[in-house]
């Protein structure tokens, strides 16, 4: 019998099932939720949902209206370009650090584990995991630099990132088993201490799936 204890709350739960929702594009940017739908699907009352909803409008996903309910923040203008511009800086810093100083055995190991894992949820067409296991890749790559201030900073990026790979992705998920290849490519060239190598293909590969970083520049 599971321990009382470690069960999650009932807002937590709330908070959980909502946000993921979010992420995942169940709820695109736009929609109108109310506390008592949420309340329904997750069998609680309404008060943790409230909590949920407060915690979700600090993380600016959700905007509250009084008597109406949220509505789900769509990404804002600018904001994957923003996104887009840190991961690069950060993976082609963690590239070069391991360049100089190899690929630690352990997180050549946990990369290849979710390569495999990414070409099954690729034949599956499943963009949602696929969109898990990517963003735990890049998170890996700069992970293994063994700079932790940037593994922490680059983790809050995660529910960004998710949300940009989902959104981009679910249209088209035929290009699941590419970005597979470009990952398995990216490996290689941290393998190899190529971090030149590996900042182009960086570039062409997220510009790929989620269009320049430098939105303006590239005309001029």
């Amino acid at each position: 019998m599971a321990d009382p204890a470690k069960r999650p709350s009932a807002a937590h739960t709330a908070y959980a099932v909502t946000k993921e929702l979010i992420l995942s594009g169940e709820l695109p940017g736009g929609s109108l939720i109310s506390e008592g739908e949420i309340a329904e699907r997750v069998r609680v009352s309404r008060t943790p949902v409230r909590e949920a909803f407060l915690r979700l409008e600090s993380e600016e996903l959700l905007a509250l209206h009084p008597k109406r309910g949220a509505v789900v923040v769509p990404v804002p203008p600018g904001e994957a370009a923003d996104v887009l511009e840190l991961r690069l800086a950060l993976e082609r810093s963690a590239a070069e650090r391991i360049a100089r100083t190899g690929l630690p055995h352990e997180h050549h190991e946990r990369m290849r584990e979710l390569l495999r894992r990414q070409r099954a949820l690729a034949e599956a067409a499943d963009v949602g995991r696929f969109a898990e296991a990517d963003e735990a890749f890049h998170r890996c790559i700069v992970e293994a630099s063994g700079n932790r201030l940037a593994g922490r900073f680059y983790a809050t990026l995660g529910d960004r990132q998710r949300r940009m790979s989902i959104a981009a992705l679910r249209p088209r998920p035929e290009r699941l088993p590419l970005l597979a290849d470009e990952h398995e490519a990216l490996l290689g060239h941290l393998v190899g201490a190529d971090s030149a190598a590996f900042a182009s293909a960086l570039l062409g590969h997220l510009t790929a799936t989620h269009g320049s970083p430098h939105p303006g520049l590239d005309d001029r």
